[in-house]
């Protein structure tokens, strides 16, 4: 079988809890971000950016997530608020896709939109083929606009996922999958 599409046939997310160093250097993080930049992208709007956590950012990024949990939590325990703290800690790499989908007189919104997904799929098949494991998240905080502000997104932009990166100890388990014939109809039959 063609090795893209085993890797496209076999891809996993792993918990970004599960995933470890060694992150991705410096060169392939580039070409990760490269390669997640090459999407389809009608009217060459490039609808999308990255910002990059790892390191000492993620703990910082960390510390916006806590805070502004505990603030819009006041009953939340410590524990929590720890858990809140390593969102961005856990991989040694996350990536976050930001959309900046905007009205333009020819390129829908919705399109525009579709091309940061495009971005989030294809760092992550990057990442696997690679050798990385990866996971696509987005969770409260990427809907939170406190938390949005201080990530330095303008007040159109969405985060259309965090990609955490780093390496899995083992294989992963599937999980089930729909049955083709519920999700394919046939036109006309």
């Amino acid at each position: 079988m063609n090795a893209t599409i085993e890797l496209l046939r076999t891809r996993r997310s792993a918990a970004p809890a599960l995933l470890t160093g060694p992150g991705p250097t410096s060169e392939e993080r580039e070409l990760l971000l490269t390669i997640g930049a090459r999407v389809p992208d009608h009217g060459k709007l490039a609808p999308f950016r990255f910002i990059v956590f790892e390191g000492a950012a993620r703990e910082k990024a960390g510390a916006i997530i806590a805070e502004v949990f505990a603030k819009s939590n006041p009953g939340a325990d410590h524990a929590r608020i720890e858990a809140e703290r390593k969102r961005l800690a856990l991989a040694p790499l996350v990536i976050a896709v930001v959309s900046r989908a905007a009205p333009h007189e020819k390129i829908p919104q919705w399109e525009q939109i579709l091309a940061a997904g495009a971005v989030c799929m294809s760092l992550v098949i990057a990442a696997h083929a690679m050798g990385f494991a990866t996971a696509w998240i987005t969770e409260w905080y990427a809907y939170e606009r406190a938390v949005l502000d201080r990530f330095g997104l303008s007040e159109t932009e969405r985060i259309a996922g965090f990609i955490h990166i780093g390496r899995h100890p083992g294989p992963r388990e599937d999980r089930p999958r729909p049955a083709l014939t519920a999700l394919v109809t046939n036109f006309g039959e």
